[in-house]
């Protein structure tokens, strides 16, 4: 029997970059765990023009987590199209290993100011004030971040073609029909309502920034 295929050449590649990051020691020391060995963490997505998308928290381990949802597994954010993850370039972790050792109450506590802190800061970052979260996320009491992580998880020989605003604009599209479908077949929350509105704001930035691009330049026709 012949052995099955392995996923796409781009998935196996993104996979690849994504586990090279998280094996990245803590702080640079070889001898200590790995970032994405910390059970408990925040992160945060970044699309091709830098700007912040989504944030999250787990409890379930940072690799994971964040493979689960750039990898094609099993994600809500994915399964209700308000993520998609070809939008995502970069990544930030912030790793807590210490925070597992707390008891539950104290880790969820913590968890959440630190969440809070990374949204409050990509909403400051956004040029739209806003990420793509199914809602806002809880306030709470400030706090200093931890040591965070970014990188790339883009393989440089994909970024090229995968960067194409009419690429983007196509997917992005796709994205809202899908999200509006979504909203029209079933009872949904307002946030996600929300979510909907942020990534068509999101669509008419990157088609004018496209147009301006063409604008009094040459434009292939379809002869």
């Amino acid at each position: 029997m012949a052995n099955a295929l392995g996923p796409p050449r781009e998935v196996a590649l993104i996979r690849a970059e994504i586990r090279a990051f998280m094996s990245q020691p803590l702080g640079g020391i070889d001898d200590n765990p790995s970032i994405g060995s910390s059970k408990c963490g925040v992160y945060a997505f970044f699309d091709y023009d830098g700007e912040p998308i989504y944030v999250g928290q787990t409890v379930e381990g940072l690799s994971g987590r964040v493979s689960r949802h750039l990898t094609g597994r099993r994600s809500d954010a994915v399964a209700k199209f308000v993520l998609d993850p070809f939008e995502v370039l970069d990544i930030e972790v912030w790793p807590m290993p210490d925070a597992a050792r707390l008891p539950a109450s104290d880790r969820k506590g913590l968890l959440a100011r630190v969440e809070y802190a990374v949204f409050a800061r990509a909403l400051t970052q956004s040029r739209f004030g806003a990420v793509l979260n199914e809602g806002a996320i809880p306030e709470t009491a400030p706090i200093e971040l931890p040591t965070s992580y970014r990188g790339r998880i883009i393989p440089d020989e994909l970024i090229e073609d995968r960067r194409h605003p009419d690429l983007r604009i196509a997917r992005r599209a796709l994205t809202i029909a899908s999200l509006a479908r979504l909203i029209s077949e079933r009872q949904v929350r307002l946030p996600i309502r929300e979510t909907l509105r942020v990534q068509c704001r999101r669509l008419e930035a990157l088609a004018g920034q496209r147009l301006a691009e063409l604008d009094g330049g040459d434009v292939d026709s379809d002869d």
